[in-house]
């Protein structure tokens, strides 16, 4: 890992999008409540949130954060047709939550895919970035 102690404590924030593309059918079935395994939307904002706070766990060199705010908005959007997911990660510390951002997004695709791959296999989660970050040495950086 990367030896931060000498960073000053600052506000960080990151924010990170993607997308699960899928039919019209299958996304109906997904705002319509009918998915077998439940309320697709609800487990896999879930699924990210816990994501985000075990996201040291999971990238092997990643500094474990003290995580103040973890929120991610999953909105079905029939021009895709899909689910787009952002998620928003916030900590006063050392180093960025751009890999927490990231990771909630992440995680969140694959339990939207997971709910419903019995319907669809054929599903693409795409466009996994960090769209914005702010705090820290490099200041801030928004995506194009």
């Amino acid at each position: 890992m990367v030896d931060v102690s000498a960073k000053p404590v600052t506000d960080r924030l990151a924010v990170a999008e993607g997308r699960v593309i899928m039919t019209a059918e299958t996304l109906a079935l997904i705002t319509e409540g009918r998915a077998k395994k439940g309320d697709v939307l609800s487990v896999a904002r879930l699924a990210g949130i816990m994501a985000a706070k075990r996201t040291a766990d999971l990238i092997p060199l990643c500094h474990p954060l003290p995580i103040t705010k973890v929120a991610l908005e999953l909105t079905p959007d029939p021009a895709l047709p899909g689910i787009r997911i952002a998620a928003t990660v916030k900590t006063s510390g050392q180093t960025g939550v751009e890999m927490e951002a990231l990771t909630a997004v992440s995680v969140a695709a694959l339990t939207v895919y997971d709910m419903v791959k019995a319907v669809e296999k054929s599903m693409t989660i795409e466009g996994i970035r960090l769209i914005l970050k702010d705090g820290g040495k490099s200041g801030r950086y928004e995506a194009k």
